[in-house]
């Protein structure tokens, strides 16, 4: 056998045990962190001692051709149990009804405002209020992307916090108030995020989550099992050492000040939300500023998962793109001197295992099931890299849905953890790889480079009912 052969062996079972090296890491820190955020807090007593001193906040909604979604998601966030916030929608050009729609679900009417333009965006047509409801507000403006939505929104904030919200997202009505606990405990929070859950297959009416449930579809229900591990294991795993570099768009509150002193949400990307926080960290970081930047899993965000195969690719190619752009564009955090554990560890983590991740684990796939094949690796390593790459994944998911079990129990009922328990195996065989195959075409398209693009996905909405 040639030496190269041998060395491109050591390479990829190396490669895999590292990630799930890593991967186990990070699960034994949640194990922790979840019990611990469990057993010492009694957050209703929190929360209520705290509900005279809650900071106001405004909450963003950027919306673009959100007509199925973007009643249920306004009457969702108008229903918050919060003391003091605003909603503020910004229409980013939508070709279909969706600003007709709140003009006549909200009794919306145009107003005059006169306010500070801190950040570039495209231009604003014009401005309205709710007659119904009056920390409503709408902001009409030409197309210019989320992320020039984001900081319309931004220049037109009363309120020194400001939490992202996507147009086809659902908050429960404590969300908001359980999202701010980093804030009120710690004045040096600048972000938090919470956790994002799957709405296909529950029942939401008039804004309000009436019953969480499974949808039918198994594509969906693997991409919860994908949602219960990237967030009950890799945001809660990366938080406790202040080296989360990714809080998602959908949910996240952000210090207003540091935002548009970081200079806003980036334009030039389809990984707005991510690039912000890693952009945050790098120019702190860099001006020896402590700061901290947090994930609480107890505010639940819902929102509408891809259920065809073709809404999903363009889902994941674009966050492959967001991803690379997000690391590209701050590279002078990587091994930084200020860089702390986000520079040294978090950092080349992202680059290593999710960036290149796909390139090494397609290539690895085909290298050692065609070797095998011609002779040339032996069963042993066949067996021992699929122990690793299924196996081990097998076990994290699984692991992930006993955690959520034993701390939130969304899914309470015997037969949807058995449903989840088979689609936590069969996410293993077949759709991760279908994903890494995806996540390396969106490497090889930032690659190849062009202007950002978002794409759409196709609402369903089966979930939502209204009287």
């Amino acid at each position: 056998m040639s030496r190269w052969i041998i060395y491109l062996q050591w390479f990829f079972l190396i490669y895999m045990l590292g990630i799930s090296l890593s991967y186990m890491l990070l699960n034994i820190i949640s194990i922790f962190s979840i019990i611990g955020h469990m057993a010492t807090r009694r957050l209703d007593v929190f929360l209520d001692s705290f509900s005279d001193f809650e900071p106001p906040v405004s909450i963003l909604v950027p919306a673009y051709n959100e007509a199925a979604t973007i009643e249920s998601s306004v009457l969702s966030l108008l229903q918050l149990a919060y003391s003091e916030f605003e909603v503020i929608i910004i229409n980013d050009g939508s070709r279909d009804e969706t600003l007709q729609l709140l003009i006549d679900r909200f009794q919306l009417v145009p107003i005059p405002v006169a306010y500070q333009i801190r950040l570039p965006v495209k231009p604003v047509r014009g401005f309205y209020k709710s007659n119904l409801y009056p920390n409503l507000r709408v902001i009409d403006k030409e197309n210019g992307g989320k992320a020039d939505a984001l900081n319309a929104g931004i220049n037109a904030t009363r309120y020194p916090l400001f939490c992202s919200v996507d147009a086809d997202s659902i908050l429960q009505r404590d969300s908001l108030k359980r999202v701010m606990q980093p804030f009120l405990e710690d004045p040096r929070t600048v972000a938090a995020g919470g956790t994002i859950r799957i709405v296909n297959g529950s029942e939401v009416r008039d804004g309000f989550l009436l019953q969480a449930g499974l949808p039918g579809n198994l594509l969906v229900r693997m991409q919860i099992i994908e949602y219960l591990r990237a967030f009950l294991f890799g945001r809660l795993g990366w938080s406790p050492l202040n080296a989360m570099l990714i809080i998602s768009g959908a949910f996240g509150v952000f210090r207003k000040e540091m935002v548009v002193q970081a200079g806003g949400y980036n334009t030039n990307t389809v990984g707005e939300d991510m690039e912000l926080v890693v952009r945050l960290h790098r120019t702190l970081r860099e001006q020896g500023k402590k700061y901290r930047i947090s994930f609480v899993p107890d505010p639940i965000c819902w929102t509408e998962a891809p259920a065809d195969l073709k809404s999903l690719k363009r889902q994941r190619t674009r966050w492959q793109v967001g991803l690379a752009e997000s690391l590209s564009q701050n590279l002078s955090l990587l091994f930084n001197h200020r860089g702390g554990l986000v520079g040294w560890i978090a950092f080349p983590y992202m680059l290593i295992f999710e960036l290149f991740g796909p390139v090494v684990e397609v290539a690895g796939y085909i290298f050692v099931v065609l070797g095998f094949a011609f002779g040339i690796v032996s069963i042993q390593v066949l067996a021992v890299f699929f122990l690793l790459a299924i196996g081990l994944g097998m076990l994290v998911s699984v692991t992930a849905l006993l955690l959520e079990q034993i701390s939130f129990h969304i899914y309470s009922s015997p037969r949807h953890m058995i449903s989840l328990f088979f689609a936590a195996l069969a996410e293993n065989l077949g759709y991760r790889q279908l994903i890494a195959l995806w996540r390396l075409q969106g490497l090889l398209k930032w690659i190849r480079g062009g202007p950002p693009r978002w794409g759409e996905m196709t609402r369903q909405a089966t979930w939502q009912k209204t009287d």
